[in-house]
C-alpha cells in the first residue's frame, strides 16, 4: 500500500473519530433519555432518530456499499430513511433507545474501521463527468458519510436552540482577530467570466459538479454579512409592517406568522433580547443577524434598495482571483480553513463579531463569505450543466427546481470538511431554524 494511500486513511480515521465524538457530545453526553427522546418541534425528529440515523447511514454505505459487508441491522432501515418518514412522523417511530443507539453505532464503527484497513481507495483524479466516479475514488464514500455525519450534527444543533430548558452545551473562548474597519462598505466584482463548480474536489458532492463557466456582468456585493444593527433599523422603520418590501409569497408569510424579528428575538423594553441555547441575552449589535427566512433577507435587501446575490454572483465573489483568473477552492485559497480564516467547527455557538478572521477574506475584499451564517441567494436550487446524481438521486436531484433556494458559504455549526467555496446547501423559503443569515448585492451602475 502506497505512502499516499497510508495518508489518506490516516485522515479518514481521525475525521470518524472527530464527528462521532461531536454527535456523541450533542446527544448522549450532554442530555438525558427524555431529553433525546422527545421531539423538541414539529420541525425536527427527536435527537435519537439523528443518532441512530448516522450509524445506520454509515452501515449502508461503508459496510455493505462499499466493504461489500451483510448487513447489521436491516430490520431498522425503514425506521431510519429520511425520505420515507417526514421529521413530525419520527417520534412515533419505534425507535432504538438512545443506548441501544451508542451500542449499535459503536459495532458498526468497529467494522467500518477494519474495512477502512483492507479496502483499495484509488487516487486517480476524478474524470469530468462525476457520474463517472467510483464510491472508492480518493476515499469519496468515506469523505461522503463524514459530511452526512457533520452535517446531522448541525441539524442536532438547530434542535438544542429549539429545545427548551437549561443549558446544556458548551463554548470555547472566542479567540478571533479583529481585522480594521473595511475601506468600503461594498466591493465592485468585475464584469466578465469565471469558472463556477468543480470537477476534481475529492470532497465534492454531485451538485457541485460539474466545472463551467458563467459569464456574469459588473456588481457590487457586500464587503461584509448584514449585522444585527443594520437588520434592527429594518425592524425599527417598520419592515414587518410595510407590505411594499415584501413579495406576496413573503407577505402571506409575514402576517401568517405574525413576525416581527428574527426567530428567537423578544423585546426588551426599548431593546431586543436574544434565546440562545438555553441563554437570553441582548442582541449583539456587530455580529451578522442569524435566523432569518429567505423571505425576511429579501424583504430587507429591497428597503435597502438593494437585492440578493444570485448563487453565482457569490460564488464569484468568494472564488474568483483576478489576479490569476483562477477560481480558489476557499476565499483564502486552497489551504483547508483553520480558526484563522473562519469561523466554523461549534468553536462558538454563534456568529463572530463583523471584521473578525482578515485572513479569510476573499481576493475581490469580501469578508466572512466561509463560516458564522449560512447566506441566502437568489436562485432556486437546480443542476449545473452536466449533472450526473451520484451516488443516488434522493442527495441532490429530488430537490431540484422546487421551490428551495440556496445558501452559501456555512455558518459556526458548519464543521471544516463540510463546506468549501462550491458547496451548496438549500431550504425552503420559510426556514430560520437553520444559522442562516445574507449579504446584499446591487447591480454595478446604480447609485
Amino acid at each position: 500500500m502506497s505512502h499516499e494511500q497510508d495518508r489518506a486513511k490516516e485522515r479518514i480515521a481521525a475525521e470518524l473519530d472527530r464527528s462521532r465524538r461531536r454527535s456523541n457530545g450533542l446527544t448522549l453526553d450532554s442530555l438525558d433519555d427524555e431529553d433525546l427522546l422527545t421531539q423538541h418541534s414539529p420541525l425536527m425528529s427527536p435527537l435519537v432518530w439523528d443518532l441512530a440515523h448516522i450509524g445506520n447511514y454509515e452501515e449502508q454505505w461503508l459496510l455493505r456499499a462499499a466493504g461489500g459487508r451483510e448487513a447489521l441491522r436491516p430490520d431498522i432501515d425503514g425506521l431510519y430513511d429520511a425520505f420515507e418518514n417526514p421529521r413530525a412522523d419520527r417520534v412515533a417511530l419505534p425507535l432504538l433507545r438512545p443506548d441501544e443507539a451508542r451500542a449499535y453505532n459503536d459495532r458498526v464503527r468497529r467494522e467500518v474501521l477494519d474495512t477502512l484497513e483492507s479496502v483499495n481507495l484509488e487516487t486517480a483524479p476524478a474524470p469530468r463527468n462525476a457520474g463517472e466516479r467510483s464510491l472508492l475514488e480518493a476515499g469519496f464514500v468515506f469523505h461522503m458519510v463524514i459530511q452526512h455525519e457533520h452535517m446531522h450534527d448541525e441539524t442536532m444543533l438547530a434542535t438544542h436552540q429549539l429545545r427548551r430548558g437549561a443549558p446544556v452545551l458548551l463554548e470555547e473562548e472566542p479567540g478571533f482577530a479583529l481585522s480594521s474597519p473595511p475601506p468600503a462598505e461594498e466591493v465592485l466584482v468585475p464584469a466578465g467570466p469565471f469558472t463556477m463548480g468543480t470537477d476534481d474536489d475529492p470532497w465534492s458532492y454531485d451538485n457541485e459538479r460539474s466545472a463551467h463557466t458563467v459569464d456574469l456582468d459588473a456588481y457590487w456585493i457586500d464587503t461584509d454579512p448584514v449585522t444585527n444593527a443594520a437588520y434592527l433599523r429594518f425592524v425599527a422603520d417598520g419592515g414587518y409592517r410595510d407590505p411594499r418590501w415584501w413579495t406576496e409569497e413573503g407577505w402571506e408569510w409575514c402576517q401568517r406568522r405574525d413576525a416581527e424579528a428574527p426567530a428567537f428575538w423578544s423585546r426588551d423594553g426599548d431593546g431586543w433580547s436574544r434565546r440562545r441555547f438555553g441563554r437570553v441575552e441582548e442582541v449583539p449589535p456587530d455580529q451578522p443577524v442569524q435566523h432569518v427566512s429567505f423571505h425576511e433577507a429579501q424583504a430587507y435587501a429591497r428597503w435597502a434598495g438593494k437585492r440578493l446575490p444570485t448563487e453565482a454572483e457569490w460564488e464569484k465573489a468568494a472564488r474568483f482571483d483576478p489576479a490569476t483568473g483562477r477560481s480558489l477552492r476557499f476565499p483564502w485559497g486552497d489551504a483547508e480553513p483553520t480558526g484563522h480564516h473562519a469561523n466554523l467547527g461549534q468553536r462558538t455557538l454563534g456568529p463572530h463579531p463583523v471584521g473578525s478572521h482578515p485572513e479569510g477574506t476573499s481576493p475581490l475584499g469580501v469578508r466572512q463569505l466561509i463560516g458564522d451564517v449560512w447566506e441566502w441567494t437568489s436562485t432556486t436550487f437546480h443542476g449545473y450543466p452536466g449533472f450526473s446524481a451520484f451516488p443516488y438521486r434522493e442527495y441532490s436531484e429530488v430537490f431540484f427546481d422546487d421551490g428551495y433556494k440556496v445558501l452559501r458559504g456555512g455558518s459556526w455549526a458548519t464543521h471544516p470538511t463540510a463546506v468549501r467555496s462550491t458547496f451548496r446547501n438549500w431550504d425552503h423559503p420559510i426556514r430560520r431554524q437553520i444559522f442562516s443569515g445574507f449579504r446584499c448585492a446591487r447591480d454595478a451602475g446604480r447609485d
